[in-house]
């Protein structure tokens, strides 16, 4: 039985920086001028600088481990929906919405940024959650 349940939620919010966007880009690889470049960016149909997409995710992996229990990240579907800019807020929400049994939850992703009242990420994920084991 999940520790986490059915209706819980749980949210986290990240200010995404120029020093994260750069930052990422070191310890990724990805080096994507219109992440990096703001000249080449304004030319781009952004207008300009913005933040990698994954930056949302990692604050919605930070919403789900703030979920009940140990938490394991199995599965994530998610969709793009709009571009963040260094500057912004970031706010992840998470929602269990099922329980799929043996310790799977089925759980809604969100990520906004609220100043524009925009969502930016759209998407579900599976994760286990288990009560933690004291060694």
């Amino acid at each position: 039985m999940p520790v986490a349940t059915v209706g819980e939620t749980a949210s986290h919010e990240v200010q995404v920086t120029e020093e994260a966007i750069d930052a990422f880009a070191e310890l990724s690889g990805d080096e994507n001028p219109i992440h990096l470049d703001d000249t080449y960016a304004a030319e781009t149909m952004f207008g300009g600088r913005v933040a990698h997409g994954i930056l949302s995710a990692a604050a919605v992996s930070a919403a789900l481990a703030s979920l009940p229990g140990d938490i394991v990240y199995l599965e994530q579907e998610l969709s793009f929906e709009a571009p963040v800019r260094p500057g912004e807020t970031v706010r992840a929400a998470v929602e269990v919405v099922e329980d799929l049994g043996g310790d799977r939850l089925r759980v809604r992703t969100e990520a906004f940024v609220d100043a524009r009242e925009e969502r930016v990420l759209d998407g579900e994920a599976t994760i286990l959650s288990v009560a933690h084991e004291d060694d």
